[in-house]
């Protein structure tokens, strides 16, 4: 099966957001470790390695139908943050950047008659589903804690917590 070349170039954009969230999580979590933030640090990369492998399916399933996967030129994401409450918020806009072009590519497979990437692009919905609910919750957790004195040490174990509690299902699911 050929995928056509319209689709093909969506895909590979696709790739270039993929690749563009996982080096600006990356830049995140070291900021993060830079502050003393373990568990922000841990929950970052975590985020980052998901978007990596989120990139390389896309990768595979370009190869699976005779198209090319292009390795994108990433833009330098930024380095420094005012706040751990600001890269939250960023993470979740960015996650729903994510989702709206999800449904684009499913519009245009639709558009297309493409089913076998509609199906493809399946798991993705499913996926960015989780990551925004994931995201809303960080961030419903950061503003309970609020922003006094101590709160980097609370976010930073309520992260630790979420990211443990994910690697474990992660396992489970194995």
């Amino acid at each position: 099966m050929m995928i056509s070349k319209n689709m093909e170039a969506a895909l590979n954009e696709q790739i270039s957001l993929e690749g563009y969230a996982s080096f600006l999580y990356l830049s995140m979590a070291v900021w993060c470790d830079n502050k003393g933030l373990s568990g922000c640090y841990q929950f970052l990369i975590r985020q980052s390695d998901e978007e990596r492998l989120h990139m390389m399916k896309i990768f595979e399933y370009l190869a699976d139908v005779d198209g090319l996967a292009l390795t994108p030129g990433i833009q330098e994401p930024p380095r420094q943050f005012k706040s751990v409450q600001e890269i939250f918020k960023t993470v979740y806009a960015h996650e729903q950047k994510v989702t709206k072009c999800i449904n684009n590519l499913i519009e245009l497979a639709s558009k297309e008659n493409d089913y076998s990437t509609q199906t493809f692009l399946q798991w993705y919905v499913n996926e960015q589903r989780e990551e925004e609910a994931l995201m809303r919750n960080v961030l419903d957790r950061i503003n309970l804690i609020g922003d006094g004195p101590q709160s980097l040490y609370f976010i930073d174990k309520e992260l630790e917590s979420i990211n443990i509690q994910a690697a474990t299902a992660e396992a489970e699911a194995e």
